[in-house]
């Protein structure tokens, strides 16, 4: 069961949100992210928030009205329900581009959700940001697209990668030194294998933002 999370940040694409939501079982709003799901044209399952950001009126099969005085945030409470429902994939949109405390938070996240046995990313028309765990991971119809990597959670991540214009064999990437940015996806699959440690891995969709 795949859940789409539409959080809070500023920079959203009604057409993206569209898109995805046809491709999801479960929609829920953190918060504003329900105003950009009313702009999309798209009515969520659920509602949840603290409503610091959207204080219009909700209309909503499923609305969770949280205390501003909280330790979590409306995205973070958003992924667990999710979790509850039974979902065991979780993207989540509007969560890059507006703070970077929120951005840093919600890349966090992807580790909070994966200790749970559930894949999540977060999309935007810019990026995809995913965690790779120990195992392979394989790639494919991102031909000629940059992708950078870094330690998450670790101080360093030890991994292969095959099928791009840097490979690498049993490298260990530190975080203190942030040499995997900007690798190229050469046509055909790319294999990343993770031997020990975490990764993050950011995938840039678009060339405008090179």
């Amino acid at each position: 069961m795949r859940c789409l999370i539409i959080a809070g940040s500023p920079e959203y694409d009604a057409e993206l949100i569209r898109a995805q939501a046809k491709l999801h079982d479960l929609v829920i709003c953190a918060d504003r992210g329900y105003s950009h799901a009313k702009a999309a044209g798209i009515a969520p399952d659920i509602v949840i928030g603290d409503f610091d950001s959207y204080t219009d009126e909700v209309d909503c099969p499923e609305i969770i009205r949280l205390n501003t005085d909280k330790d979590f945030t409306d995205t973070l409470i958003s992924a667990d329900k999710a979790i509850e429902k039974g979902c065991d994939q979780i993207t989540v949109l509007s969560a890059t581009g507006g703070r970077l405390d929120h951005t840093l938070a919600n890349i966090f996240l992807l580790e909070y959700i994966s200790k749970k046995g559930v894949a999540g990313a977060l999309l935007s028309n810019k990026e995809r940001i995913e965690l790779l765990g120990r195992g392979e991971h394989l790639f494919s119809g991102y031909d000629g697209m940059t992708f950078s990597l870094f330690p998450l959670g670790c101080e360093s991540v030890s991994l292969s990668v095959r099928g791009a214009r840097w490979e690498l064999d049993n490298y260990r990437l530190k975080s203190i030194v942030p040499i995997g940015v900007s690798n190229v996806f050469k046509d055909g699959e790319c294999s990343i294998r993770v031997t020990d440690g975490t990764a993050v891995i950011i995938i840039n969709l678009s060339d405008e933002y090179l």
